[in-house]
């Protein structure tokens, strides 16, 4: 009980009712037909039986399974090449330019053609996920990895320590901070560019055909539901997962501090 009544979750709590509030207020203040801005019981509502029917348990599987897949190809080929590149600066020099064309074209702006390549399917919203989330990693595990005290490097080799010693003992570990951001912040950007792609590519079963079939209609209530449910995932992630990772890896050994 303790742990709920710590001042940041305090301060969370409390953000979250004044948005509540606020949203209420708007919805009940006439400005907009109240079927495009639902009150709040209303949203309740929808939420639940569309968790007892299980319809959004079942695409937010399918979605959360597309972001998962695409952030692990997006960690298998992004770790790899930011270490490369904040280790051989011949791989930097080669990779920098490439990688600062692509990274600013959206990744929604590749759909179109990956729709005739792949058609309608899961290996273009992987796709899309990977490509979006590939970028945070590189940059920060680069970053992370360049940002490693060079004494400490000096220090280990003089100590004895072979090259693949340094990389494990001290480079790998001074990265881990930047590498854990980097991943938080691939998982944020998968979110967003999974839900483009299947609203535009149009998959069977997913949140974004949940969103895309309810705007049809008009039922902004199952739309708000679905992106409640998206931020519930998030904050699970965020606070569960990443936290749970970060406590145990960096906190510990004292390089960053964790909210209480």
């Amino acid at each position: 009980m303790r742990r709920f009544a710590t001042p940041s979750f305090l301060r969370g709590a409390a953000g979250i009712v004044v948005l509540l509030a606020l949203w209420e207020a708007f919805a009940r203040s006439g400005a907009f037909n109240p079927a495009i801005t639902p009150p709040l019981a209303r949203i309740a509502q929808t939420f639940w039986h569309m968790m007892l029917d299980g319809t959004l348990p079942r695409n937010a599987g399918y979605t959360l399974a597309r972001v998962l897949t695409g952030l692990g190809i997006a960690c298998v080929v992004g770790v790899p090449l930011g270490v490369l590149m904040g280790r051989i600066r011949i791989v930097e020099r080669l990779l920098l330019p490439l990688i600062s064309v692509l990274m600013p074209i959206p990744s929604l702006a590749w759909v179109p053609i990956l729709v005739l390549w792949f058609g309608i399917s899961e290996v273009t919203s992987i796709v899309v996920v990977a490509y979006a989330a590939t970028f945070p990693v590189i940059y920060n595990v680069w970053t992370g990895v360049r940002a490693v005290n060079p004494i400490w490097t000096r220090a280990a080799v003089a100590m004895g320590a072979h090259e693949h010693e340094v990389f494990r003992n001290v480079v790998l570990p001074g990265a881990t901070p930047y590498v854990l951001t980097g991943i938080r912040l691939a998982f944020g950007r998968g979110w967003i560019s999974v839900i483009g792609a299947e609203l535009l590519a149009n998959p069977f079963y997913g949140l974004g055909k949940v969103i895309f079939d309810a705007k049809e209609f008009l039922n902004s209530d199952v739309m708000l539901a679905s992106l409640i449910t998206i931020g519930l995932i998030g904050v699970f992630f965020d606070r569960v997962i990443f936290q749970t990772v970060e406590k145990r890896t960096v906190a510990r050994w004292g390089m960053v501090t964790t909210p209480g």
